[in-house]
């Protein structure tokens, strides 16, 4: 029986998942570093925009099923959650960083006893799994772990990637199926009957590192497919085609699907998972590592349009002067209506451009109460104000709100053809 379950990180998955699991009247831990996280959702609130989870999280924790905690207590089932990034270094292949899941994996240690679960699912290199048993076996002895006991062990461990959709999170993380990776069997096994708590998709049984690679493979199938529309955005730019009624013409072929492009691939799964397949075979993954590539150098380019438009304005102008161009963006967020700007390729624009740009810099983001620090030169406004004082206009993200506009920019750039 699993009576009491402690989520280890409560950010975009973790909080959900600790929400859903108290829904189904389960004991639940959340443990977050972060003080001021526990604070809020020991007050039954949320830190994060996720539609639905909020009335999830206000009831759960009034019904007394949901807690939160900087420090670890003893449980019967411990779920990492908690990111994954990559190290920045001279390498022209990043490597991935797993110092977070294992300072997750070093708190959880002391508390173990037998018969407990772990399961990690931030999306990690393959071989991650058993690194946990390892660094577990390691740190207390006196149980046995399953890359050793396999099915005899004391403690289970295994894998089960999330794959929702930011945005739709509460509602794909009991629908979509569900891939299950264990050690062992009996580790898949346990892990199958947590997960029937609530999943009403199919719970697939497979091996920890076939689980890891399915996570990493259907993220970095999405990087390929974006980097292609992206290549052909930037082809049709300079033969003076429009590509959104290009992709809209090519998909009405009934075995052709184009992704639309954008300014680039941001998040912090697909802009950063497809290196961990890389960093394993950097002599293998030719197209996964060139797609990725194509996607982070798109930034660049939409900056080099924006310069281009600046100087055209200036041109048709000639009163003015660099200082007086007040350019507004459109959107921070790495996708539509959500507050999430991890890896987004909005920031990486905007920031590259106020860091330049000599006259005023307006940035226009519903989602969000300030500016990150990295845009500190910059001001939050909204979109009529954005509308009414800038020269040149740069649309970012296609939140639902500026597809309704119906704005009258002579000077600007659309990166997502909602314009």
């Amino acid at each position: 029986m699993f009576n009491k379950i402690s989520v280890i990180g409560l950010g975009y998955i973790g909080l959900p998942t600790a929400a859903i699991f108290a829904s189904r009247q389960k004991k639940v831990l959340g443990i977050d570093i972060d003080a001021s996280i526990v604070r809020k959702i020991n007050k039954g609130e949320i830190h994060i925009t996720e539609p639905g989870l909020n009335s999830i999280v206000h009831s759960v924790f009034n019904e007394g099923y949901l807690k939160a905690s900087v420090q670890v207590e003893p449980a019967d089932v411990f779920i990492i959650a908690v990111p994954t990034p990559f190290k920045k270094n001279n390498s022209e292949i990043p490597t991935p960083d797993l110092k977070h899941i294992k300072a997750a994996v070093m708190s959880i240690a002391p508390v173990l006893t037998k018969g407990n679960l772990v399961i990690l699912e931030s999306t990690s290199p393959v071989g991650t799994t058993e690194k946990i048993s390892e660094w577990l076996s390691e740190s207390r002895p006196d149980l046995n772990f399953p890359h050793i006991h396999f099915d005899e062990a004391d403690i289970n461990i295994a894998y089960c990637p999330e794959r929702v959709l930011p945005g739709n999170v509460v509602n794909e993380l009991i629908e979509n199926d569900r891939v299950i990776g264990g050690i062992s069997l009996l580790c898949s096994q346990r892990s199958l009957e947590l997960y029937k708590t609530f999943v009403n998709g199919e719970c697939i049984i497979t091996n920890s590192r076939t689980a890891e690679m399915v996570k990493l493979t259907e993220n970095s199938c999405r990087d390929v497919q974006l980097a292609f529309a992206n290549e052909l955005s930037i082809i049709c730019d300079n033969l003076n085609i429009d590509v959104w009624e290009l992709i809209s013409l090519a998909n009405r072929h009934p075995r052709i699907n184009i992704l639309n492009p954008g300014p680039g691939v941001g998040g912090h799964c697909i802009a950063v998972d497809p290196w961990f397949i890389v960093s394993k075979s950097p002599s293998d993954a030719h197209i996964i590592k060139l797609a990725r590539k194509i996607n982070d150098s798109k930034p660049d380019w939409v900056c080099d349009k924006i310069k281009i438009t600046i100087a055209e304005y200036l041109q048709k102008n000639e009163s003015k002067t660099i200082n007086d161009v007040t350019i507004a963006f459109y959107g921070l967020a790495f996708k539509a209506d959500i507050d999430d700007l991890r890896e987004s390729p909005a920031v990486i624009i905007s920031k590259k451009i106020t860091d330049t740009h000599k006259g005023r810099v307006l940035v226009v983001e519903p989602y969000i109460n300030s500016l990150p620090k990295a845009l500190s030169n910059a001001d939050l406004c909204d979109f009529d104000f954005a509308q009414k004082e800038a020269d040149v206009h740069v649309v970012l993200v296609d939140h639902n709100v500026f597809k309704e506009a119906s704005p009258d920019c002579e000077f600007m750039i659309d990166t997502r053809g909602i314009w």
